[in-house]
């Protein structure tokens, strides 16, 4: 087993001094500020530029390309899927300025003359979703509950493994909260990602450890161990990829992740002590096998996801209420409208007297911003708190 880790770091100096944006120095809670008027490194002009007043500038240097748009995440509601046009200066340099946006970790994309791409001179780019996209960090007067804070951190540990169910080798990422040891015993939460995700994703954007590190900071979750696994395990573009992954995937948390999380790792080995959420696709998954296998675990997070109840009619025995610590069904204000179907499935639940906490918030869609909301401001908070997790 070959494992690459990276350290634990208890101190997170945060640089309120002179680095230039886009510096990479510190995990800067404002890196895209121009502090220095240094244009970053390979890049040929500043993009993006982000002013204390929560506005921004867009810059692009294409002197033979007709046409640039931008959109985006900052994009919602009534403007969902908006796009806005650059205006062409003499320099040949395209320019947009926009906002003021709330503070916030958005995804945007440029349009240029029809093809849609990342900002070539922003060097944080995602890759967990097609086509890649570039990220936006509009800040605030100080840290967000989703940055690096001066606070003790948890560690992250990427394992390859090899799956006889996929017939490959595969990756997952694992947090272990600050000050982790073999000799307690943790919780555990089996975190998915989405559509086309990756292992990395709910790391690398949606930022859980340090949502994680900062809650146990406050004093607002119980220290769990998080386990990010990768959960493709069909081509998305199967025409069959519904009917094959959610058994494939139940196949793979059962016969090579679980074992291998609690043969390596210092957990409870108790249903109470085990949850499984995920977002969009995630959270689906985690509906088709925490539901299907209630011997496993007790608590279920679905965050913008549902499946029909009679897809899982594990909800429809008597006495699940008494199984299920902790049902949560979470989506954002964005996406959310009569018919949707986290809203048909909290409706279902509620005919049938499934206890569940039904929570509809935060700026965003079907987004990250929404996914980061629900796990900072309810998700984690409630998790593992009211329940039977054996004191091991």
């Amino acid at each position: 087993m070959r494992k690459i880790f990276i350290p634990a770091v208890f101190l997170v100096m945060m640089s309120y001094s002179s680095f230039a944006q886009q510096a990479h120095v510190n995990l800067d809670w404002d890196p895209q500020k121009n502090k220095e008027n240094l244009v970053p490194f390979s890049a040929n002009v500043i993009s993006p530029e982000v002013f204390d007043d929560h506005t921004v500038i867009f810059r692009l240097r294409a002197p033979e390309v007709s046409k640039v748009l931008l959109t985006g995440t900052m994009f919602v509601g009534d403007e969902a899927g908006k796009q806005v046009p650059f205006t062409k200066g003499d320099d040949g340099i395209w320019t947009l300025k926009i906002g003021p946006l709330v503070p916030d970790i958005y995804l945007y994309y440029f349009i240029i003359d029809g093809v849609k791409v990342v900002d070539p001179n922003n060097s944080f780019t995602g890759f967990a979703a097609m086509p890649p996209f570039s990220m936006l960090f509009v800040h605030g007067d100080g840290p967000a509950f989703y940055d690096a804070k001066n606070v003790p951190h948890g560690a992250i540990t990427t394992h390859f493994y090899y799956s006889p169910v996929t017939g490959g080798v595969r990756d997952m990422l694992i947090y272990t909260p600050p000050g982790y040891s073999s000799s307690k015993k943790y919780p555990t939460l089996y975190l998915l990602g989405g559509s086309g995700d990756l292992a990395q994703t709910w790391y690398m954007h949606g930022q859980a450890n340090f949502i994680m590190d900062n809650l146990l900071a406050e004093g607002k979750a119980v220290p769990m161990i998080i386990v990010m696994p990768n959960n493709q395990v069909v081509h998305r573009s199967n025409p069959k990829h519904t009917d094959l992954s959610f058994p494939l995937f139940e196949r793979e948390m059962k016969e090579v992740i679980i074992p291998f999380v609690e043969s390596n790792y210092s957990v409870i080995k108790d249903r109470h002590a085990r949850a499984i959420s995920g977002l969009s696709m995630g959270g689906r998954h985690a509906q088709y096998v925490g539901l299907r296998n209630l011997d496993l675990f007790a608590s279920i997070g679905l965050l913008s996801a549902a499946l029909p109840v009679d897809q899982t009619p594990a909800l429809k025995e008597p006495g699940i209420n008494s199984k299920l610590d902790y049902l949560f069904v979470g989506a954002g204000t964005y996406e959310t409208r009569p018919g949707v179907r986290h809203e048909i499935l909290h409706n279902d639940l509620v005919k049938l007297n499934v206890n569940h906490e039904y929570y509809i918030g935060s700026r965003g869609a079907h987004d990250l911003i929404t996914w980061r909301h629900l796990l900072y401001y309810r998700f984690l908070p409630n998790l593992f708190r009211n329940t039977s997790v054996p004191k091991k």
